[in-house]
């Protein structure tokens, strides 16, 4: 009995040791952090990792441990993979490598001031390896860069690309605070931009005070749709505004739904208002007004008139 506990136990840490450890890990100190996995175990924040990506393998720095999420018993996903650790040599080009993205960054600075170009300079990356720098800007039009990037060419002697981005991705690299108190969702885990509305914040009964609705880049608030979709589901399954109901023999008109309650205020035929909760309206009879009984009549009298004709 003794010697199948044993084997059971090496089996059990042989197996532990196979499955794979997510970190969250940053390229540049500050920046959008992300899911790595891989098999070495309890490696401490700043520990320097490479990581492989789209473009090679790139130093990351170890922020911390991933946090737990998804269903229990599904595959977690991580966006990179960690393929080793960082020797001394490789850790000290890491540390440098900031140093020369800045110097290049004040270089192409005064670049774009000699050519008088109207642009913004937001950001600067560099491969690992040397390959390539980007050179990332915001401008109100497009701009002929092509003398700046033969002067970049002729400073760095690698290959150079400029990539114009909008005020969200300008403030997805910058970073900063919400109005939430909380880090910009942009800067530390949203990956792609959805579109947003103003229709999703009447939706959702929020004020449409462009202040209020804003972010920092000056657009309406990404978490604007986190629950969008909720609210939606929610209000088609409520009688909506303007409907006639009819609960305990009394009509009511409705005025407007709260969704998070699952409730609606309505108005009686007095002009006092209540609150019907979720067990109430949802036993109402819809109450058919004779202004739009004829109103269908006539659109329908009409169609069938064009019809004929």
């Amino acid at each position: 009995m003794s010697e199948r506990k044993t084997i059971d136990s090496a089996e059990n840490v042989e197996k532990r040791d196979e499955e794979p450890w997510f970190y969250r890990v940053d390229f540049r100190q500050g920046g959008q952090q992300f899911t790595a996995s891989g098999l070495q175990a309890d490696l401490i924040r700043g520990t320097g990792v490479m990581v492989q990506t789209d473009h090679g393998p790139e130093p990351a720095r170890i922020v911390g441990l991933a946090p737990v999420s998804g269903c229990h018993g599904e595959d977690r996903q991580a966006s990179f993979e960690i393929e080793r650790l960082l020797n001394r040599d490789e850790q000290e080009k890491y540390i440098n490598l900031a140093q020369s993205e800045k110097r290049a960054f004040g270089i192409c600075n005064d670049l774009v001031a000699t050519h008088q170009l109207h642009m913004r300079l937001v950001r600067v990356e560099r491969y690992f390896n040397g390959s390539k720098m980007i050179f990332y800007f915001t401008a109100d039009n497009r701009v002929d860069f092509r003398a700046l990037v033969k002067d970049l060419v002729q400073e760095f002697r690698t290959r150079v690309e400029m990539r114009q981005v909008g005020v969200r991705h300008e403030t997805k690299m910058i970073g900063g605070m919400g109005t939430c108190g909380r880090e910009l969702c942009c800067s530390s885990f949203i990956k792609k931009f959805d579109s947003v509305s103003i229709k999703m914040a009447k939706e959702q009964d929020l004020p449409l005070n462009p202040t209020k609705i804003s972010g920092v880049c000056n657009r309406l608030l990404c978490c604007l749709t986190y629950e969008y979709e909720t609210y939606k589901k929610q209000r088609k399954k409520m009688p909506k505004p303007g409907k006639h109901i009819r609960v305990d023999g009394i009509q009511y008109r409705v005025k407007r739904q709260m969704p998070l309650r699952e409730a609606i205020i309505v108005q009686n035929g007095e002009g006092e208002e209540s609150i019907l909760e979720k067990n109430a309206w949802k036993t109402a009879q819809i109450v058919k007004q004779a202004g739009s009984e004829k109103k269908k009549e006539k659109k329908s009298s009409e169609n069938t008139g064009q019809k004929k004709k």
